[in-house]
């Protein structure tokens, strides 16, 4: 069996979960999330402790039983503590403006990039040149964060552009003169 499918959830307090046709509604303090699963998979709910089953040793639902047990996992934590990513800008004229639901990002190009915030995301500017991205969505935060990174992905030289703030940028030696 899978060690982290088989692992039970406990829901805490102030957290509401409903369970329709393998459809999982989870309403906290910070929101609410909705997710639908593979209908093959066995969720159920017993005194704020949910468990996911599967039904055979299948290759496939093998994969999915950590899955859904780790997505729904997510989701509680999510509407709890939320979710959040900091970025960091390094390079010379690099830096990051917000205005109203707008990121304004001035990095090299001819023009300064102007991104509107998704639905469900925060982004917050204390600084020029740090961003933190926060909402209760694990995904959708991971993905606009990559999405913003993905303009400007740190370059091994001389480490300008757009990195995570806990990532390491691995460093090369130029060329030497003779």
């Amino acid at each position: 069996m899978s060690r982290i499918g088989r692992k039970p959830i406990e829901i805490p307090n102030g957290v509401e979960v409903k369970l329709q046709d393998n459809t999982v509604t989870v309403k906290g303090p910070k929101g609410q999330l909705v997710q639908s699963f593979d209908r093959d998979m066995i969720i159920e709910l017993d005194n704020n402790v949910l468990t996911v089953n599967r039904p055979s040793d299948n290759k496939e639902h093998k994969a999915m039983h950590g899955l859904v047990r780790t997505l729904i996992d997510n989701m509680i934590i999510g509407v709890t503590e939320g979710y959040a990513k900091e970025l960091e800008i390094i390079g010379t004229g690099y830096r990051a403006a917000k205005s109203g639901n707008k990121l304004a990002l001035t990095l090299g190009f001819s023009h300064p990039l102007e991104l509107e915030d998704p639905e469900g995301i925060q982004v917050e500017v204390p600084a020029p040149t740090k961003i933190i991205i926060s909402g209760i969505d694990k995904q959708k935060v991971g993905a606009y964060a990559a999405h913003i990174r993905g303009y400007r992905e740190p370059e091994p030289y001389k480490g300008k552009g757009i990195k995570y703030v806990d990532e390491h940028v691995r460093r090369k030696v130029g060329k030497t003169g003779k």
